[in-house]
């Protein structure tokens, strides 16, 4: 009875690239098989072997080279007997189109045999029909099983063919493997057997199996009993880590909103205490005004009455003098008698108190304590460590002092608190107005140090406010910090837009951004198999054509064509969608980052750790790993972008870090500090003057480093609309482009400090 199809499993390691080799990429040749079951050409492994022992491409198992060679590896005699099939399947000699019977050539003298229509599985053989009934009808063949040859090339026989197939001795061709040396643990044929192995203990290949067998299926139990506890673990550390990503961003938004109040009201204090300066001065400068005043006209009274006195005294003669003597006298002596001067001025003169808290540098506003994640039964708890719950001393691993519930959030009295209380200036010999300005501190009457007022301690009052996380890295404490100061780029919002299109079928993930064109960009949609041209108003242009079967990944833009990744090959199109060139890439990596070398003409790609450069022609020019090969195997760069000055930036996710490198991969510059709030960084974008803007997707932000890749500061946050931001792209050198998660792009124009 013929059978209509194999087993699943049979099928789809034969249809599947269980048979092709992970370094070559082809069918597999002498295939062999290291001791972490992985399979390889032997030829492709003796590339690798260096020093005495090779590295598996795929799960970086350092293994020991045997003294023979790559040669005495086991041979995978079940890929080879799945290739014989395949083999014999697609293979056999061509006649007219048709394969042609392997006896005539025997029987008859032919140089070739007659159209085969049917195949011996027991010989292997494809015969014609004459043939094949001539076969059952001999005494060494007339149990051998001749079946259809159309039957068999569809495929139909596979299990039965796999039944009969033999595996081939490698040291006596056409003997079969038939015995197992139980001492040797070695495969025997016939010849085998006889001599050096003729004493050995030996069983039957199938009596073997059946006493080996179970012993195979409980150690493959026992890895499946592993397997589950693994994907257990996995699970529950994947949500452990969704937690821990959940609580940073709501944290993270604690501690922006936080700041913000904390801004509110010191600006509203600083208002007040300059309000409090302008009235101060005002009255002093309105009663100034007014004693000015009174002084200008006495002055002017006595100046008039002695220039009159000293004019009659100089040209007055006896009589007229004497005449107006007794008048002079009298109105001089009035004049002489008045208080001219009400006294010194009193001015009060302002000075600044600042609050102690202020002038000491290890005083924090702001500060994370830590806490280990509660059991899953306790998880509708999570996040009650934001709300004020009381900490143990053993918990705090920050090296303060326990507080109490009142020491979780900014309390709302202490955010009302006076301008006096906060460190504001009150005028010097004033009352206080309030309590609370009674207790600030007043400087010495020559403006000296502060000294604390009589009764009361000296101790500087404690900042409350701590904000609780589940995240384990410290809170990132910059030497300069510009933010605000007008030196660092500030984003300008320009437009947003959706990229869903009309014809998709599915919800847009972008995972490649790029210029293209003038004042365009180049959306990879991998959801939807498409290039998408948009311009910097959100306009949709067209898209580029893709092979058919691809899912862009990663896309550049060249001199009048397309790079891209998809799977583990690199693309090179025109802009009508022409394949100029494709190339393979390591299988071993899961995406690959491409980036546009600045002068227009070459292509970048991270590959296993290193970096490639192509040029338009598809030859490799140039491949370096970033800080040389002592890196090797140390780094994976997931994103990749290069500078106007013609250096590398990526994104390590080996080492969860950002490294600059210069063009013949020497490192420049590394950040691996605490700005990424333990995050794994994210797309990387460099503007015209090399400044580095690097996504953290877990919380919402955008930071910028300099190019030696020092952080600077927060660029773009939750506050300007990012939301699980995912790739961004430069255009022009100042446009940064940003795409989101649910497909959204927001544009924002980069405003450099000098202009």
């Amino acid at each position: 009875m013929v059978s209509q199809g194999s087993s699943p499993s049979l099928l789809e390691a034969l249809s599947s690239d269980f048979l092709a080799c992970k370094i070559c990429l082809e069918q597999l040749r002498v295939p062999k098989t290291l001791p972490c079951l992985h399979t390889y050409c032997q030829d492709c492994l003796a590339q690798l072997a260096e020093h005495g022992h090779l590295r598996c491409p795929e799960c970086r198992e350092t293994v020991p080279l045997p003294p023979a060679g790559v040669a005495a590896f086991k041979t995978n005699f079940f890929v080879n007997g799945l290739l014989d099939l395949v083999r014999a399947r697609a293979g056999g000699d061509l006649q007219a189109g048709k394969p042609a019977c392997a006896l005539c050539p025997l029987m008859g003298g032919a140089s070739t045999g007659g159209p085969a229509t049917a195949r011996c599985l027991d010989c292997a053989d494809d015969l014609c029909q004459a043939c094949a009934d001539g076969h059952r009808c001999t005494r060494q063949t007339h149990t051998h099983r001749v079946v259809d040859l159309v039957g068999y090339r569809a495929g139909w026989y596979d299990e039965e063919a796999r039944e009969r197939q033999a595996a081939q001795c490698p040291q006596h061709p056409g003997e079969a493997l038939r015995f197992l040396c139980q001492p040797c643990s070695q495969l025997l044929c016939r010849e085998c057997r006889l001599d050096p192995h003729l004493d050995h203990p030996c069983l039957p290949l199938a009596e073997a199996v059946r006493a080996r067998k179970p012993g195979l299926e409980e150690l493959l139990k026992g890895v499946d009993n592993n397997l589950a506890e693994l994907e257990a673990s996995r699970l529950v550390e994947k949500k452990s880590l969704t937690r821990l990503r959940e609580q940073a961003a709501r944290v993270g938004t604690q501690v922006e909103e936080a700041a913000e109040r904390v801004l509110r009201v010191l600006l509203a204090q600083k208002q007040e205490v300059l309000g409090q300066l302008r009235a101060h001065v005002e009255a002093a400068e309105e009663a100034a005004r007014e004693r000015l005043g009174k002084l200008e006209g006495q002055e002017q009274v006595a100046r008039a009455a002695a220039a009159f006195a000293r004019r009659v005294l100089s040209l007055g003669r006896e009589a007229e003098i004497l005449s107006l003597e007794g008048a002079i006298a009298q109105r001089l002596q009035q004049l002489q008698g008045c208080a001219w001067v009400p006294g010194p001025p009193h001015y009060l003169l302002p000075q600044l108190e600042l609050h102690p808290g202020l002038l000491d540098k290890n005083c924090h506003l702001l500060r994370l304590s830590f806490e280990e994640q509660q059991p899953q039964k306790d998880s509708g708890r999570e996040g009650a460590g934001c709300q004020g719950d009381e900490e143990t001393p053993s918990r705090r691993q920050d090296g303060a002092q326990p507080q109490g519930r009142d020491g979780a959030q900014t309390p709302k009295s202490d955010r009302a608190q006076t301008p006096q209380e906060d460190g504001a200036q009150a005028p010097k010999g004033e009352r206080p107005k309030s309590p609370q300005e009674g207790r600030a501190q007043t400087p010495q009457e020559d403006g000296g140090a502060q000294t604390p007022r009589a009764g009361r301690s000296n101790k500087k009052r404690k900042f409350k406010g701590r904000l609780k996380s589940v995240s384990r890295e410290p809170s990132p404490v910059l030497g300069l910090n510009l933010e605000g100061s007008g030196l660092l780029p500030r984003p300008i919002f320009s437009c947003s837009f959706p990229t869903r299109m009309p014809g998709d079928k599915r919800s847009p993930r972008i995972t490649g951004l790029c210029p293209f064109g003038l004042r365009e960009i180049l959306v990879a949609d991998e959801q939807n198999r498409a290039l998408k041209r948009f311009s910097l108003n959100g306009d949709y242009k067209g898209a580029v054509p893709v092979p058919e079967g691809c899912s862009p990944c990663s896309v550049a833009a060249l001199r009048g064509a397309v790079a891209f990744s998809a799977g583990a090959r690199l693309h090179l199109i025109s802009p009508d969608g022409e394949v100029q060139w494709r190339r393979a890439l390591s299988l071993s990596q899961a995406s690959h980052a491409v980036a546009a070398m600045p002068s227009g003409d070459r292509v970048a790609v991270s590959v296993s750790g290193h970096v490639e450069v192509y040029n338009m022609e598809g030859s490799l020019a140039t491949r370096f790993i970033p800080g040389g090969k002592a890196s090797r195997g140390l780094r994976a760069l997931v994103f990749l972008t290069t500078s106007p000055q013609g250096n590398f930036v990526g994104s390590d996710w080996q080492q969860n870090s950002v490294v600059v490198c210069d063009g013949l991969g020497q490192v420049i510059g590394e950040y691996r500090g605490p700005g990424l709030h333990g995050c794994q960084p994210g797309s990387v974008s460099v503007d015209k003057k090399g400044y580095i803007f690097l996504t953290l997707r877990e919380v919402n932000k955008v930071v910028i480093l300099d190019p030696e890749g020092s952080l600077l500061g927060d660029f773009l946050t939750a506050y300007h609309g990012l939301e699980k931001p995912r790739v961004t792209t430069m255009v022009d050198g100042r446009y940064l482009v940003v795409s989101l998660s649910n497909g959204t792009i927001h544009v924002f124009r980069v405003r450099s400090p000098d202009s």
